[in-house]
């Protein structure tokens, strides 16, 4: 699942005190990333498996992981949301991460839906499980922004994650990504487009 690129402004994404550290699932609980989780992040995205699909992803230094956690706590100070840490409830051990941080698709605001979880953790349901409530939150809380799934075309495992989280095949949006080829998943963009003819007349 590819993360996104360059995060634009922050024009009046999210109000003021806007800041949502956790979220529950049935078994999961997502939590806002601090300084000591960058031995996690090192150690899922230096494995060859878990960045196979986007090599551009993957981490080779403990240092080029302090720089993707700080680009994520950046994220985090500047809008009140991003990329959280997932776990098993009561449990220390993080499975990987799923969020959304703010992206432009063809010169529109959307969020990007990311998740990468350890390789260890596969065919278990966590990353379905963490990306159908990260998706639920922010269709509830931030509305007005499509969400959307950039997913390589052989990364079937995680093209059935994007759909399991509600998101639906978006043809039209489809373009080239760093890693090659990028197939779209979005939720809210037909909607909000609709809204925005209907309002123009």
């Amino acid at each position: 699942m590819a993360e996104a690129g360059r995060v634009p402004a922050a024009d009046a994404v999210t109000p003021a005190g806007f800041d949502h550290a956790e979220l529950r699932t049935e078994r999961l609980t997502l939590r806002r990333p601090v300084a000591g989780d960058v031995v996690a992040v090192h150690a899922i995205h230096r494995d060859p498996l878990a960045c196979a699909h986007n090599p551009s992803d993957a981490l080779r230094t403990p240092e080029e992981a302090a720089d993707l956690l700080e680009r994520w706590l950046e994220h985090w100070r500047g809008f009140g949301f991003g990329y959280w840490v997932v776990r098993r409830h009561d449990a220390e051990r993080t499975l990987g991460f799923c969020g959304v941080k703010l992206t432009d698709v063809d010169d529109r605001r959307a969020l990007n839906l990311c998740y990468r979880f350890d390789p260890a953790d596969w065919g278990q349901g966590f990353a379905s499980e963490a990306a159908r409530e990260v998706v639920r939150w922010a269709r509830e809380h931030l509305p007005a922004l499509p969400v959307v799934a950039r997913v390589r075309p052989a990364n079937t495992a995680s093209q059935r994650v994007a759909v399991n989280a509600g998101l639906t095949r978006a043809e039209h949006l489809d373009r080239p990504g760093e890693d090659g080829p990028d197939l779209l998943f979005a939720a809210g963009w037909e909607s909000e487009h609709l809204s925005a003819l209907t309002a123009r007349r």
